[in-house]
């Protein structure tokens, strides 16, 4: 997932520069000249919380026919609030990875041949 980083105050996305430390980076605009503080602490998209646990998500493809195999797996973080309901099904399947939303479908040529 990419990180959208601009200035707070003019919106510049390519001329910002940053000094990381141990919780945080100081960023800087070269185009306006404001600097902010960037908290490396990983946040919720949607309440904007910090509390998420980060779980192996199963990568899914179709291998012969019909047949799904899982042939790895990914980190993805959820959000203890917003996810609550995934991550209890995750937890009651552990240690099995989540399975994603949207699994490869059989394409329309394969169910008429």
């Amino acid at each position: 997932m990419a990180i959208d980083i601009s200035c707070p105050q003019c919106g510049e996305k390519d001329n910002l520069a940053g000094v990381a430390s141990a919780n945080s980076v100081s960023m800087a605009c070269d185009e306006c000249g404001e600097s902010w503080q960037r908290l490396l602490l990983k946040r919720c998209s949607s309440c904007g919380g910090d509390d998420l646990q980060t779980i192996p998500l199963a990568i899914i493809e179709k291998s012969r026919g019909t047949q799904l195999s899982v042939v790895g797996t990914r980190p993805v973080d959820l959000c203890s609030v917003c996810d609550a309901a995934v991550l209890r099904h995750y937890h009651d399947h552990r240690p099995n990875p989540l399975m994603p939303a949207d699994l490869p479908t059989v394409g329309e040529e394969h169910l008429n041949g």
